[in-house]
């Protein structure tokens, strides 16, 4: 099945609420969601946080599901997603823990 990580809206006006979920590709709009893996409050205060479980971010971007660019955003700045630079093309990214871009927490964690 081909999957994507996208955000789904919840909140009122003014105040979005997202959560990020994991959906078949082939009914994003309102398809139905098969897995929650995490919460993005842009609006949040005093700034916007994202809570996001970590494990199954990385079983899901391992079993081929493609992220949206805002996504992909998020994770990144979490540290699940590494930019890689060596050997890629532009807008390519590798999950932490693989090679050649991993997190620097990682990277200390198994030394």
């Amino acid at each position: 099945m081909a999957t994507v990580i996208r955000l789904k809206r919840g909140g009122r006006k003014g105040a979005p609420y997202y959560r990020m979920v994991v959906v078949d590709s082939r009914n994003r709009a309102r398809g139905r969601e098969v897995d929650l893996i995490g919460y993005y409050h842009p609006c949040g205060r005093p700034e916007p946080t994202a809570e996001v479980n970590r494990e199954k971010a990385l079983e899901w971007l391992s079993r081929g599901a493609r992220p949206s660019n805002t996504v992909r955003d998020v994770l990144s700045r979490k540290g699940i997603i590494v930019e890689a630079s060596a050997g890629k093309a532009k807008g390519a990214s590798v999950a932490a823990g693989d090679e050649p871009g991993i997190a620097a927490s990682e990277s200390a964690a198994t030394e």
